[in-house]
């Protein structure tokens, strides 16, 4: 990455939407530019978990905002990630269409350990390196974030579905302040977390930090009321209760260095920090400058450096979980790769696709693991559902797509089928497959694939069906599988 480059991440909260830009120099990023609007798209999610309309249209106008500011940015200098709102949503699909549409870029949903991976990233980067034992806490808008670490490296990482917006919601519905609520809402968070203690005991961390809104929010207001700055403390915390609870309703209460896009979630935050406290008997919490954004940002420089992308170590650890023959998926994950490169122009954009098609390669046989039998059903599955640090969901559903097509009939894909990148990313993947079924290099280089808008055909040079029988009537059985399909697909096999 060149000195100077502009990147930029977004994070789709639950309570706000934040844009961060900043210039990259030397490993390090300078701010540029900090935005940051109260959007509550968490306040937005029903009983049924569906996003109601008012709450997609704030989202829809805050991006729009920021896609302005982006004007002129290329895709591989950007990333937008969303978090446990969009994760619960059922319709997150009908918001996504239109936000990336308005964005111009493409919106992640992560999963909870890859927005704790990330946050962790944000934080140590803008702390001075040390070999402390540290654990993180971020107190999101619906979910709650616990990193165990040191250094640059996050070792343990969980996410707690509890948060300022979904327990102000919940415990405090009318911003009702009362000593019973609050004990309420601490008991509740105390039954959410109280597993987190096995998974981060006090023995293994010796600072604890914290990330993002709530614990800045608690930080400004102690601080402006005679606290030390930069600490939050059990004291100061009780004190701040008991300045809520006096109040007795959100709307009374007088507090400086309280802000106005707080307010509304001062309860539930406090609440579930408070609980945090008190069930890992923590006397005092320093807050972190950085939070989930820095990390996405400092993920850009990561995957740009050579061996630097999670996703790559993330590959080679579930294909060392799952016992995978990582001669065979080498070979697969070459050959596929060789075809889609035949098929698909030379650019950045198709250089991810192609990234991401090798990686599905070499996890193509996860799920003999399990069982032989209709292996890529559970190879699919194990993709759809495992903890990947680096990927967001969709990118692991299409890999998770690309395993389960990777032999058989095509009807089960009728609908990802329709869009033409997967289409090439999967037909380079069947036919490597095929071409590797004896767990040989295949002679590749004679085959030929070409591709003309509907239609795909392979060629081999002269001879090379009666050296390879086999595969020369395997690739007669390809040829009727994708008959079934709206793609033609030929063979002219010599």
């Amino acid at each position: 990455m060149q000195n100077g480059t502009l990147l930029a991440a977004i994070d789709l909260g639950s309570n706000s939407f934040r844009l961060e830009i900043g210039r990259f120099h030397s490993g390090h990023i300078e701010r540029i530019e900090y935005l940051k609007e109260t959007v509550r798209q968490g306040s937005g999610l029903d009983e049924n978990k569906v996003l109601n309309q008012a709450a997609m249209q704030r989202g829809w106008e805050c991006l729009a905002r920021f896609a302005e500011r982006l004007h002129g940015f290329k895709k591989q200098q950007v990333r937008a990630v969303a978090t446990q709102t969009l994760r619960e949503a059922k319709n997150r699909d009908e918001f996504l269409r239109n936000a990336q549409a308005i964005l111009g870029f493409a919106i992640e949903v992560i999963s909870g350990h890859e927005e704790a991976r990330l946050i962790y990233q944000g934080v140590s980067r803008l702390l001075p390196q040390s070999d402390e034992k540290r654990m993180v806490v971020d107190i999101g808008g619906r979910s709650t974030e616990m990193i165990l670490g040191e250094g640059y490296e996050a070792r343990r990482m969980e996410s707690y579905r509890l948060g300022s917006v979904a327990w102000s919601t919940r415990y405090f519905p009318k911003g009702q302040f009362t000593a019973a609520a609050f004990k309420t809402a601490e008991v509740a968070a105390k039954a959410v977390l109280d597993e987190a203690l096995d998974t981060f005991p006090p023995s293994e961390w010796n600072v604890a930090y914290g990330s993002s809104g709530t614990m800045g929010a608690v930080a400004d207001i102690l601080a402006a009321n005679g606290w030390a700055s930069g600490v939050i403390t059990r004291s100061g915390l009780d004190w701040l209760v008991e300045r809520l609870i006096k109040a007795g309703n959100l709307e009374q209460v007088r507090l400086d260095g309280l802000k106005e896009d707080r307010r509304a979630v001062l309860g539930g935050g406090v609440s579930v920090l408070r609980a945090i406290f008190d069930l890992f008997d923590i006397q005092q919490m320093l807050p972190a400058q950085g939070a989930l954004r820095q990390g996405a940002l400092y993920d850009l420089i990561d995957r740009d450096t050579h061996g630097g992308d999670v996703r790559e170590r993330t590959v080679r650890w579930l294909a060392e979980r799952f016992s995978v023959d990582e001669a065979q998926a080498q070979r697969v994950s070459t050959v596929s790769t060789a075809l889609f490169s035949q098929i698909a122009a030379v650019d950045a954009q198709n250089e991810r696709y192609s990234q991401k098609l090798a990686w599905a390669a070499r996890l193509h046989e996860i799920g003999t693991h399990i069982s032989h039998d209709r292996s890529y059903h559970h190879g699919a599955y194990i993709l759809d559902n495992v903890d990947a640090p680096g990927f967001s969901f969709p990118e692991l559903h299409r890999m998770s797509q690309l395993v389960l097509g990777q032999r058989g009939k095509l009807r089960k894909l009728e609908q990802a089928l329709g869009d033409e990148l997967f289409a090439k990313q999967l037909m380079s993947l069947r036919l490597a497959v095929l071409l590797c079924h004896a767990r040989q290099m295949p002679e590749h280089e004679s085959v030929k694939l070409s591709f003309k808008p509907g239609a795909f055909k392979l060629a081999t040079n002269p001879g090379w069906a009666k050296r390879y029988p086999q595969s020369a009537w395997l690739l007669g059985e390809e040829v009727l599988a994708w008959q079934k399909t709206a793609w033609k697909f030929t063979a002219d096999i010599r």
